[in-house]
C-alpha cells in the first residue's frame, strides 16, 4: 500500500519512508525502515526528522526499542482509489478493454 496521494509530493526518500510504514501500520524500528527504504542512515535521519517536524509519523519506546509509525492521515482508505493511473490503465478504463 502507498501513502495517500496529498503526500506524495515529498522528497523521494520521505515518500520511500511513508510508503513503508503504511505496508506496517503496527510500526517498524529505524533498522527496519532503513532495510525497507533501501536508504543511507543519514538520508533516513533527515527524512524522519522532516516527516516529524510535519507531523506525518508518531513515534513511540516499547522495551526499550523505538518504533515508528505512520500518522493516521497518512494512511488511505481502503476504499480509496489511491493509486496512481497508468496510460495503460486510463485506456482500459476508457474504452472498456
Amino acid at each position: 500500500m502507498r501513502a495517500k496521494r496529498e503526500f506524495r509530493d515529498r522528497e523521494e526518500v520521505e515518500v520511500a519512508v511513508l510508503d513503508a510504514l503504511v505496508d506496517r501500520q503496527d510500526g517498524m524500528t529505524v533498522f527496519e525502515l532503513r532495510s525497507h527504504a533501501d536508504v543511507g542512515i543519514d538520508e533516513l535521519e533527515t527524512a524522519l526528522s522532516a516527516l516529524k517536524d510535519d507531523g506525518l509519523i508518531e513515534t513511540e519506546t516499547d522495551e526499550g526499542r523505538l518504533h515508528i509509525a505512520p500518522d493516521e492521515r497518512v494512511v488511505p482508505d481502503p476504499s480509496e482509489d489511491n493509486h496512481d493511473h497508468s496510460f495503460l490503465d486510463r485506456l482500459r478504463e476508457r474504452f472498456g478493454l
